[in-house]
């Protein structure tokens, strides 16, 4: 327990800032799992539907601070190959 009231304060935030994060990156994973699910299905129309969804998703998480800049990055590039794949096919 904190003795001092700003600590307590803060142990309170980080609760709520935890509970927050933890929910934005469960609703990223959901849109991860239909993005994959629709390259699975090789639904290209579906697949780019989702796949804006989900670049935006990592956007608005980015600018939020939960996950990094280059993080978000990564996961689109990765992301974007695989619906380029779907597409070529």
């Amino acid at each position: 327990m904190p003795n001092i009231e700003g600590a307590a304060k803060r142990a309170r935030q980080a609760v709520k800032r935890h509970a927050r994060n933890v929910s934005a990156k469960t609703g990223l994973k959901t849109q991860r799992a239909k993005l994959f699910g629709a390259v699975e299905q090789k639904n290209a129309e579906q697949g780019t539907a989702e796949y804006k969804a989900y670049c935006s998703m990592l956007d608005k998480l980015a600018k939020r601070g939960i996950i990094t800049k280059n993080t978000a990055q990564r996961r689109k590039t990765r992301a974007a190959n695989r619906v380029r794949g779907l597409a070529a096919k």
